[in-house]
């Protein structure tokens, strides 16, 4: 589904979903999709564009916050693969499906439900309430009670977890165009980089190995998986947690983000980029000067 560049707002901390006439929290890279319950038949979801927006209040680029998955990497077809084949392997099938097939969620229906619920367990819990709880081949009657609709959700977000794994582990994913040179000026020029994902941290730590290498991950100056903050996107927790490890204001940190669930409300966007390929830091520095200057 095509996407539309927004500026996310500083959110009310006290209520992150609400639309908050405060300053910007963060200058963000951002994209936005609507969300609709009904997904279209499957196709090819392009790949998203990168959009640079700036605050006003911004005083300096002190530091280069990073998300990965749709930053780092292209992975939302890589996590919908991997969803689906977990769905395959334990035959989950959902009262409401026309088919007696396993579920399997469209490149447009996971495009949308990733862009407004922040992690796997949620996700599937959601699906579930709204579609009905499945019978599997983990049991053979839908889950009635709490404890074994947790327990449904945590045996296939382990399994599906393992397979993404092992996809990132097979060579054939590659970061995208920009980011290791973005990477390696921010940390040539002096300036912060941390890496922050609402993904578990065993599978973040494998991405990152694997995709930006070795090297470059343990020279990052924070990094913060799902496991590190309580609550998760669109709550800037994990955000306002690395700026605080970082030991720099939130004003001064510019976050590079692809999906809707980074932050919640927006007002305008300062620039659009297809990916990072032609984008220099010098151009983010002299973007956030111009921008205070214009207001």
């Amino acid at each position: 589904m095509a996407s539309s560049a927004m500026l996310f707002l500083q959110p009310n901390l006290s209520n992150p979903l609400s639309l908050s006439s405060h300053k910007p929290l963060f200058s963000l890279f951002k994209t936005h999709t609507t969300f609709s319950a009904a997904a279209a038949a499957s196709k090819p979801t392009p790949c998203k564009p990168i959009v640079l927006t700036v605050s006003a209040s911004s005083r300096a680029l002190k530091a280069l916050i990073f998300d990965c998955d749709g930053v780092i990497l292209e992975s939302e077809h890589l996590h919908r693969q991997a969803y689906n084949d977990a769905f395959a392997h334990f035959n989950v099938q959902c009262p409401s499906s026309p088919s007696s097939e396993p579920l399997n969620w469209s490149p447009e229906f996971y495009d949308e439900l990733q862009n407004q619920i922040g992690g796997g367990k949620p996700k599937m819990r959601w699906y579930f309430k709204e579609h009905g709880w499945p019978t599997s081949t983990i049991s053979d009657t839908s889950p009635e009670n709490d404890e074994d609709r947790a327990k449904l959700i945590d045996i296939l977000q382990d399994w599906k977890t393992e397979r993404y794994k092992d996809i990132i582990k097979s060579g054939t994913v590659e970061p995208r165009p920009g980011v290791l040179r973005l990477m390696d000026e921010t940390k040539a020029s002096g300036i912060k980089l941390a890496v922050c994902s609402a993904a578990t941290k065993s599978s973040v730590v494998l991405c990152l190995e694997n995709l930006i290498g070795l090297e470059r991950f343990q020279g990052l100056d924070c990094f913060l998986a799902g496991d590190d903050v309580k609550e998760k996107k669109p709550d800037p927790m994990i955000y306002v947690t690395a700026a605080k490890k970082l030991g720099i204001s939130e004003k001064d940190c510019l976050v590079v983000e692809d999906s809707v669930i980074g932050l919640q409300d927006f007002k305008e966007a300062a620039a659009m980029f297809p990916d990072l390929s032609n984008v220099r830091l010098a151009d983010l520095e002299a973007l956030l000067k111009s921008t205070v200057a214009a207001n």
